[in-house]
């Protein structure tokens, strides 16, 4: 189909963009399509088709199974409904304070700033506006972003998503990343993209002189199958490495393309010598069209353990289910923890070799505290989670309205008007008695969060009076053992 194309041609981005297939037609001159695949083509519902011959040249004509052609030729399958779908699986809209910018971590937010790629995945996260021109991000909206940005000091990191940012004009991409990088408190920039993957051609010098202006700036491309490793690829990673780049790579666990060990074996050690960390294994969505791509999460444990030990720690991607509902991204991996007890604790590695290690018991966790007062202390207000629990500044998570719930519509009387009775006791009261600590905030910093009160707080440290971070009432990991040998520890004295 493309014999007759000039090379000057071919190698120009513009031209294989202005060139993509779409149609039953034109996909049907270069590959032998199954019923099932006409029938997804077809449909009146479907998700956006467009691929670039660059990219379609790669598909086996012959093989239905090919894991090129399974992640952008539709199947009629991709229409049926499955258990837990959602059109917005990740919850994204509703954590945008505004249009296209989701933030929902402390310190860093996700920005789209497109709707469009350089060819559509079938298990798309963002199918919902991806592949919809009316549902582009108009210059406003970018200056909302911005705007909001530039008031939102806790935003140290900012990703760049879409849609594909690379598919932006480069005058409008150069603007964006001018302007983030105009704002003090943003540290890093990140950009996310298959542009690499489905126009390499894109990858000019020119483009990265314009990139290399934005540093610190990283980059994740998003690779799921050996096959997608070509020279091409290669030379575009190479300019951006070379542009001094530091590149990650995003795959996602899809069923009857790359969920076999040996197959994410050999794309992790192509990554690697392309200068390629991988980053992300992801659990595929919930999310409409993705539901034949599925796996179930125990084959993601399965190969990050067929991948552990069995290969270098730096070729090991972090697989991880991004929360149905917006909880963000939860790591998931085999339990190499077997056990513990005061003193030890008993591992296991790869190879099923068991072990125990002896922990020091004269540990002194409140050692580093002269240096963790100088460190910087970042506020997270609403999200410091467990953490918080462990540092001793709040007691419980709650779930919201359980309070409520276990009052059973009662009624306040003599047994429970007194809020002092459910209070922890801590040695650090102790100290606040002799004036040696100061009184703890008694506002909560995490929503459902209880927080520590002035008789139940941590010492100045951020440790709890008792030697160690939320262990319990001695001075060794919550396991009954001190330096005083006694079981219990001794306040200081004046």
């Amino acid at each position: 189909m493309w014999a007759d194309v000039p090379d000057d041609k071919w190698n120009d981005w513009r031209w294989q963009l202005a060139h993509r297939l779409n149609s039953l037609d034109e996909l049907a001159q270069i590959i032998h399509l199954m019923p099932e695949e006409i029938d997804g083509l077809t449909a009146d519902d479907k998700f956006r088709v467009d691929i670039t011959p660059y990219f379609a040249s790669l598909i086996d004509p012959d093989d239905p199974h090919c894991p090129v052609r399974r992640q952008v030729i539709p199947l009629g399958r991709e229409l049926q409904a499955f258990e837990g779908m959602m059109e917005d699986s990740l919850a994204e809209d509703k954590h945008s304070p505004v249009p296209g910018l989701v933030h929902r971590y402390p310190d860093r937010v996700l920005m789209l700033v497109t709707t469009q790629c350089a060819s559509y995945c079938r298990y798309c996260t963002r199918s919902r506006i991806v592949g919809n021109p009316g549902a582009n991000f108009s210059k406003a909206e970018f200056e909302l972003q911005l705007d909001y940005l530039r008031r939102t000091p806790q935003v140290r990191d900012v990703l760049l998503s879409g849609g594909d940012p690379l598919t932006l004009a480069p005058k409008l991409l150069d603007y964006i990343l001018s302007s983030l990088r105009a704002i003090e408190h943003i540290e890093i920039i990140r950009i996310g993209t298959r542009v690499p993957v489905f126009l390499p051609q894109r990858i000019t010098d020119e483009f990265c002189d314009m990139l290399r202006q934005y540093h610190p700036l990283w980059m994740n491309i998003h690779v799921n199958h050996p096959k997608e490793i070509t020279p091409e690829l290669s030379r575009a990673l190479d300019k951006l490495a070379c542009a001094g780049i530091p590149l990650g790579n995003q795959s996602v666990l899809l069923a009857g393309i790359n969920d076999s060990v040996n197959i994410q074996r050999e794309l992790v050690h192509k990554l690697v010598k392309n200068r390629v960390r991988p980053y992300y294994l992801y659990q595929c969505d919930l999310v409409k069209g993705a539901g034949h791509f599925r796996t179930t999460v125990s084959k993601g444990i399965e190969i990050i353990e067929g991948l552990r030990g069995h290969t270098s720690g730096y070729a090991i991607p972090t697989y991880v289910v991004d929360a149905p509902g917006g909880g963000g991204k939860i790591p998931v991996m085999p339990q190499y923890l077997i056990s513990q007890a005061p003193g030890k604790v008993v591992l296991r590695n790869y190879e099923g070799y068991i072990t125990t290690y002896d922990e020091p018991m004269d540990y002194d966790p409140t050692m580093i505290d002269h240096l963790d007062r100088q460190a910087v202390q970042r506020d997270e207000p609403g999200q410091s989670g467990v953490i918080a629990l462990l540092e001793g500044r709040a007691s419980t998570i709650k779930p919201e309205g359980f309070d409520e719930t276990h009052r059973r519509n009662g009624i306040q009387h003599r047994l429970n008007m007194n809020d002092d009775k459910w209070q922890r006791f801590h040695m650090g009261d102790v100290l606040d008695a002799l004036n040696l600590t100061p009184v703890a905030d008694d506002t909560p910093d995490v929503v459902g969060l209880t927080p520590v009160r002035a008789n139940d707080h941590p010492n100045g440290n951020g440790h709890n009076g008792n030697g160690h971070k939320g262990s319990g009432s001695n001075g060794h990991n919550g396991h009954g053992q001190n330096p005083n040998g006694n079981g219990r520890s001794k306040p200081r004295t004046p």
